[in-house]
């Protein structure tokens, strides 16, 4: 979790190759209004949020129900929403990136694969509730080095 731009995706991604585990890209399950909202720069509330964060709590019952070991990526700004997504899921583990917003910026400016403007930045920082329980990881670094600080972080380089 973390704002756009931190490396969730590039992250996700090489975590879950390594770990042999499901990736699930969070942004793929926001209807096509709020890509459309974010598209034309308009920052989304929290009413545009609740069918996404319904849409992702459906694709954590499917995992569970599956038993699938899975990586999702999703920003999860506000502790109220990492609580609806992880409610009565024990199984659900926490990792939030985080980098300086000039660093963030940087990378939203040469990105151009993504359909939400660097302009949304303030408002995802703004909207940010610093999680408390969640492994806390600087993501200035390669994303295999941030993937290995994940695996100790989690105690799952054991497994491997």
């Amino acid at each position: 979790m973390g704002v756009s731009g931190v490396g969730k995706s590039t992250v996700g991604k090489v975590l879950a190759r390594r770990l042999g585990w499901r990736f699930f890209e969070g942004d793929d399950y926001h209807p096509d209004e709020n890509v459309k909202k974010m598209n034309n720069g308009i920052p989304l509330d929290d009413s545009d949020r609740r069918p996404w964060l319904l849409a992702l709590r459906r694709l954590l019952d499917d995992v569970a129900r599956e038993k699938w070991d899975a990586v999702i990526t999703c920003s999860a700004l506000k502790q109220s929403y990492r609580d609806f997504l992880s409610e009565g899921r024990s199984e659900v583990r926490w990792v939030y990136l985080f980098l300086d917003v000039t660093s963030i910026r940087l990378r939203l400016k040469n990105r151009s694969d993504h359909f939400m403007p660097s302009s949304l930045l303030d408002s995802q920082l703004t909207d940010l509730e610093q999680p408390t329980s969640a492994l806390r990881i600087d993501a200035s670094g390669k994303p295999d080095s941030i993937v290995e600080q994940i695996l100790v972080g989690l105690d799952l380089e054991s497994n491997f």
